[in-house]
């Protein structure tokens, strides 16, 4: 697939190194001499430099003969790349995504009239990043959860500590100890371990700091806890440090659904239009939260969960630990260097929040065949989550799982098949139309969707 990227900033560069990797041919342009380097010295990429929205420029990185063009264009200038998509398309590209920086123009009337333009996906990553910590506070027991076909199915990310009931105890061990009826509700489907991902076999054992990947019914959650040895947190109160875009989302969100919601940000300018935005209900305060003694006057152990949306990575993870030391149940924090994301969670944040990765995953969905729903990049690994629907004749229907030669850096978890959710095993046979939620290795994408066309 021929994919041309607008933008060689932190968003365009990760999109162009992990597309990259699937054998994507991939030209990259941006006017900056300094990125296109810095992307360039690390990166098997084509470059071209020249401006974002020059026709000759397009042209020449073979715009309009790509399968794929994304505009990602660094923030500069406000429609830079929808007019660049658009350009795009003219010229003949096949698909067009663009990067947008206000919502206004993800409301509906305004997406059909983009859609009508031929751009086929406009990414706000702030709201998508929004959406995520609302739907990451519903799940409050785990690290981090993922919901395939409106919860029919969970996948939810357990970290071991030290008194958990499954420390040193062998998959297979596990597995045995499960009531029958549990063992059709969840299962293991892999682990993290000291950054690397393991797709774990009936010897694995259950190590101390272990991030367990787990997928079950909505029937499954509560045993799943119990195994686990966790409790569910019912947030009803939040505290977010940084009161930018994404803060101000968050807080409209929840506020909605009757949590009660404080604000700290310290300019004194954005606490008033956050007062003016948001509704009488979020409370706004102007202050440091960066300081301990600011947390503690703003009676942080009262809270349920501790937001950290700063701007400043090292800002959200300190937060965080204080927070905790603090006891507050939940902590999140946006961490956008993903070289921190391991370190974060090692320092004890319970959920890492990541642009580039959310993005990624809705964008990544279009190098995939048509079947693919959607795909994302959980914390914590270097693995994809896809769901697909299944394509009547495609070889996954051929035989029981245990039968097909499915990759072994990759398992499926579960299906859905109409209303029915069910767990997957060795006898399950997948039938054309289900929905199928697939984890696999970054090396394997490729060659499972085959197995869905």
């Amino acid at each position: 697939m021929r994919i041309v990227i607008l933008g060689a900033g932190e968003v365009g560069s990760h999109l162009a190194k992990m597309l990259r990797r699937e054998a994507n041919d991939i030209v990259v342009i941006d006017n900056d001499e300094t990125r296109i380097k810095a992307l360039t010295d690390y990166a098997d990429v084509t470059a071209v430099q020249g401006s974002p929205i020059s026709i000759d420029t397009l042209k020449r990185a073979g715009a309009g003969k790509c399968d794929l063009f994304i505009g990602v264009y660094p923030y500069e200038e406000r429609g830079l790349n929808v007019l660049s998509a658009i350009i795009a398309k003219k010229l003949g590209a096949g698909k067009v995504i663009a990067r947008v920086q206000d919502d206004g123009y993800l409301t509906s009337e305004n997406k059909l009239m983009f859609k009508e333009l031929g751009i086929e996906l406009m990414i706000y990553p702030e709201r998508i990043a929004a959406d995520e910590i609302v739907d990451q506070l519903r799940h409050a027991a785990s690290s981090e959860t993922m919901d395939f076909v409106h919860g029919k199915l969970q996948m939810a990310v357990f970290r071991l500590e030290e008194n958990s009931p499954v420390l040193d105890m062998q998959l297979l061990q596990f597995i045995k100890s499960l009531k029958p009826q549990e063992a059709k509700e969840f299962r293991v489907i892999a682990i993290s371990r000291n950054g690397n991902t393991i797709i774990p076999s009936a010897d694995t054992k259950f190590l101390y700091n272990d991030l367990v990947f787990t997928i079950a019914t909505r029937q499954g959650i509560d045993s799943i806890l119990h195994r686990f040895g966790k409790t569910s947190v019912e947030v009803s109160k939040v505290m977010i440090l940084g009161g930018g875009n994404t803060a101000e989302m968050v807080a409209a969100s929840l506020s909605r659904q009757d949590i009660e919601v404080k604000i700290i940000e310290k300019n004194k300018e954005r606490c008033l239009e956050l007062a003016e935005n948001l509704p009488a209900t979020v409370q706004i305060t102007c202050g440091d939260g960066r300081n301990s003694d600011v947390l503690n006057d703003e009676d942080i152990r009262e809270y349920d969960a501790f937001v950290a949306l700063s701007g400043s990575d090292e800002t959200n993870v300190l937060a965080c630990v204080v927070a905790k030391k603090f006891g507050v149940p939940r902590t999140i924090a946006e961490v956008e260097n993903i070289e921190y994301i391991h370190l974060s969670e090692d320092m004890g944040v319970d959920t890492i929040i990541n642009k580039k990765l959310i993005t990624a995953g809705r964008i990544f969905k279009f190098t995939l065949g048509g079947k693919a729903r959607f795909v994302k990049y959980m914390s914590g690994t270097s693995a994809e989550v896809v769901e697909y629907t299944v394509a009547p004749g495609s070889a996954i229907t051929k035989a029981p799982l245990r039968d097909i030669p499915f990759p072994t850096d990759a398992i499926v978890g579960g299906v859905v098949r109409g209303s029915e959710a069910m767990i997957a095993i060795g006898d399950t046979v997948i039938e054309p139309y289900d929905r199928v939620a697939v984890f696999a290795l970054p090396q394997a994408i490729k060659e499972i969707d085959r197995f869905f066309k």
